[in-house]
C-alpha cells in the first residue's frame, strides 16, 4: 500500500485536529531530530552502540520527524504537496538542475 501525502496529511489533522497543539509537536520534532542525530552517530563511530540494526533505528526516527513534521504543517492547512513542487521547481532553477520534480515525475 502506498500513501500520498495528502492521505497522510489527512490523517494527520484528523489525528490531532482536537487536541493537536504545533508547539508541543514542534517539540516532539525537535527531540526526534535528535535521536537522527544520535543514531548516525553510532552508525560513524562518534557514539558507541550495542546495536546492530541501526538502519531499522534510522528509518523509525526518520518517520517520527516525518510524522510531526507533517502534523505541523496539517494542523496549519499547508498544503505540502504544492509546497514541495514549488519550493523543489525555485531550486532547481538556482542551482541550475538538469530537471525539477515536476518534470521527472511527468517524465516517468
Amino acid at each position: 500500500m502506498k500513501v500520498s501525502i495528502t492521505d497522510y496529511e489527512d490523517y494527520l489533522y484528523d489525528h490531532y485536529k482536537s487536541h493537536g497543539i504545533d508547539t508541543s509537536l514542534f517539540m516532539k520534532l525537535v527531540e526526534e531530530v535528535g535521536e537522527v542525530a544520535e543514531v548516525l552517530n553510532k552508525r560513524d563511530g562518534r557514539k558507541a552502540s550495542d546495536s546492530k540494526d541501526l538502519k531499522s533505528q534510522l528509518a523509525n526516527e526518520l518517520v517520527d520527524v516525518i510524522h510531526y513534521a507533517f502534523a505541523i504543517a496539517s494542523l496549519n492547512q499547508i498544503n505540502l504537496n504544492d509546497v514541495i513542487l514549488e519550493k523543489d521547481k525555485k531550486a532547481s532553477n538556482k542551482y541550475r538542475h538538469e530537471r525539477n520534480l515536476e518534470q521527472f515525475l511527468l517524465n516517468r
